[in-house]
């Protein structure tokens, strides 16, 4: 692999039935309990696997989200978890809020790829922003705060709305955002698409894949508040009482692929915004969490993550001093190279020395 910060690989072991979602792995997050926390773009699912070695992890736990909230569609159809965060006793989690297009299929006639690559598709579980009680490398929908027991936490989400959610209603009209949410237009083809969660305090980062606007990528700040049990509302915030904030950076052209906290710096990972391989690159937004709204900023280049050839898409980062003893980067891809999958139910990651 070339790349000088490359430090090692990480075994992850699941279930044999996770077996084909080891590939579309989307969202990790490394907890202080040395468990490690992940999210398929295709379930509705969390993962949790345990520490057994510096480098492998097994032990895999599923939790049904459903359990611990109401979803808005059946279970079957995917919330596409993008991102996740902890903060306070509570995981959150984060769905794409996308719409998609179609794939045109090589099984599939010419017609009928036609007729794919015209359908736009809207799924309600994909526009879930929400959070659920995590004490000892566990979930729970409700349950007393373990140092507080006077307090009691619940899970949680946005409340949903005809439009997806309240940050979606909020948005609709947005002079940068609106109109790519009306037009309906795909993620993947430089529409609004969430791919990212950083939390600190009560202020809550979502970094969007797209859309890309001439170059400038977008990430959006909210904060939320319990509106009424198991529903949360956006708070008015800012200077101007708005319901979101707007920053503006400058990633090469990329979008936002993932989102984590360093300190007061925001983390982040860059990649394409459309169907394409790469370039995938890390920056440090130094001082992030407490950047005013509407400036445009220009966060450091740290390093590049190779990719492969319609493989290898970095989708997850995750900070990794807590097992590695140094300051080090864990990453996880989906579509995976073929030498990344172990038997039937292993992945390899990658981890990165963090400069």
């Amino acid at each position: 692999m070339a790349n000088s910060n490359f430090l090692n690989q990480v075994f992850l072991t699941f279930v044999d039935n996770f077996k084909e979602h080891r590939e579309d792995l989307s969202a990790v997050l490394l907890t202080n309990d040395k468990y490690l926390w992940l999210g398929s773009d295709e379930t509705s699912t969390i993962e949790r696997l345990s520490l057994v070695d510096t480098n492998k992890f097994t032990g895999h736990q599923q939790f049904r989200v459903a359990e611990f909230i109401d979803l808005p569609a059946p279970e079957d159809q995917e919330i596409d978890i993008e991102g996740l965060a902890y903060t306070d006793n509570y995981l959150w989690f984060v769905g794409s809020h996308s719409y998609k297009r179609k794939k045109a299929k090589p099984d599939k006639t010419d017609a009928q790829n036609f007729k794919r690559l015209a359908k736009i598709e809207s799924e309600p579980n994909r526009y879930l922003l929400g959070r659920i009680p995590l004490i000892d490398g566990k979930l729970f929908s409700s349950c007393p705060h373990p140092e507080n027991p006077d307090v009691q936490l619940n899970a949680a989400k946005l409340e949903v709305t005809t439009q997806g959610n309240l940050l979606m209603t909020a948005l609709a009209d947005d002079a940068h955002l609106g109109l790519f949410i009306k037009a309906e237009i795909a993620g993947k083809d430089n529409g609004f698409d969430i791919e990212g969660i950083a939390i600190n305090q009560k202020r809550i980062f979502l970094g969007l894949r797209g859309p890309v606007l001439r170059g400038w990528a977008v990430m959006l700040e909210i904060e939320l508040e319990d509106s009424s049990p198991g529903i949360l509302k956006l708070r008015q915030i800012g200077e101007a009482k708005e319901l979101y904030k707007k920053h503006f950076l400058w990633l090469n052209g990329l979008g936002i692929r993932d989102l984590r906290i360093d300190g007061k710096d925001l983390l982040i990972l860059a990649g394409p915004t459309m169907d394409l391989d790469g370039p995938v690159q890390v920056y440090r937004w130094k001082n992030g969490v407490n950047l005013p709204e509407d400036v445009f900023s220009n966060p450091d280049f740290v390093q590049d993550i190779p990719y492969g050839n319609r493989e290898d898409h970095a989708e997850g980062i995750t900070l990794f001093q807590e097992v590695g003893g140094m300051a080090s980067l864990l990453v996880v891809y989906d579509s995976p190279a073929k030498t990344r999958l172990v038997g039937d139910s292993s992945v390899i990651a990658d981890v990165f020395k963090l400069e």
